[in-house]
């Protein structure tokens, strides 16, 4: 009786936080979202910007930039322009206000715009965290206008069968596990 009890409240619990998952998609494809805000946590961003070996004269494109925090740190940890892209009103006026607390206004600039119609051709670097199925909505928009040698780098979800150059794990201050890729653009890649 124990392991039936278990089971039904095991099968209540993974239809309920699938119900939620499908709520919250729903809700945000209303709001024009086509991912959640989940912050990368700090370490995560240095270690993101590294791996793309940033450097002088790069321009770095962050698609989903949330609170700005990944073009901030591009700005301040290495001088290079840095642009983020977001659609959440909220999370624009939080990057501006992170933008200004740092005093990178002149290197930093947030624009309001949906991802998918990014035009990439200016990026040298592009960071993104978004979902598995988004990165292959915009992998195609990478190979045709992103130069060869640029470098991609996306948290967490990799972009099916385009192998990454490389892979990372990295565990943040509670311990929780992320994963880096690395993706270098080539020429004639489609």
């Amino acid at each position: 009786m124990k392991t039936l009890m278990r089971y039904t409240m095991l099968f209540v619990a993974v239809a309920f936080s699938q119900s939620a998952v499908i709520n919250m998609r729903l809700a945000q494809a209303q709001e024009g979202k086509i991912v959640p805000y989940v912050p990368t946590p700090q370490e995560v961003v240095e270690r993101m910007l590294d791996l793309a070996q940033v450097k002088k004269g790069d321009v770095v494109y962050d698609l989903g930039s949330g609170d700005g925090r990944i073009v901030v740190t591009a700005a301040k940890k290495y001088g290079v322009k840095a642009i983020g892209f977001e659609i959440d009103p909220e999370r624009i006026k939080e990057s501006k206000e992170n933008i200004a607390k740092a005093g990178v206004g002149k290197l930093v600039e947030i624009r309001q715009q949906d991802i998918r119609t990014v035009d990439l051709s200016a990026a040298s670097v592009l960071t993104m965290y978004l979902l598995p199925e988004v990165n292959l909505m915009i992998r195609p928009n990478i190979w045709k206008q992103m130069k060869p040698g640029s470098r991609v780098v996306s948290h967490d979800f990799d972009m099916g069968d385009w192998k990454p150059l490389k892979t990372e794990h990295i565990k943040d201050g509670s311990t929780w596990e992320h994963t880096l890729y690395l993706w270098h653009v080539e020429t004639g890649k489609k």
